[in-house]
């Protein structure tokens, strides 16, 4: 088993309250759990309206599918429009 995990920094340079942050992250994170099968959790900067971290988390019994399985997650967050990605800090297990 291997399992895949990610720790993602965004800046979200158009949201002007928490309401506005909460919409776009809550988008992606439904686009990354419906899309790639992954667990995904907001997991600091709560507080924060431009600023927000996200963890994932994928598993597979095949090494390959989990790199690909990650790439697709890079691909969706960088395809956002309203956030930029600042930091990815990426293991394998």
């Amino acid at each position: 088993m291997f399992v895949g995990i990610v720790r993602i920094e965004l800046h979200l340079p158009g949201a002007a309250s928490l309401k506005d942050k909460r919409s776009v992250v809550r988008a992606l994170k439904e686009r990354i759990r419906t899309r790639v099968h992954a667990a995904v959790a907001e997991v600091d900067h709560q507080d924060l309206w431009q600023r927000a971290a996200l963890g994932v988390s994928v598993v597979s019994g095949e090494r390959r599918q989990v790199g690909e399985m990650l790439q697709s997650v890079r691909n969706l967050v960088e395809g956002t429009h309203s956030a930029e990605l600042l930091d990815w800090q990426e293991q394998l297990l």
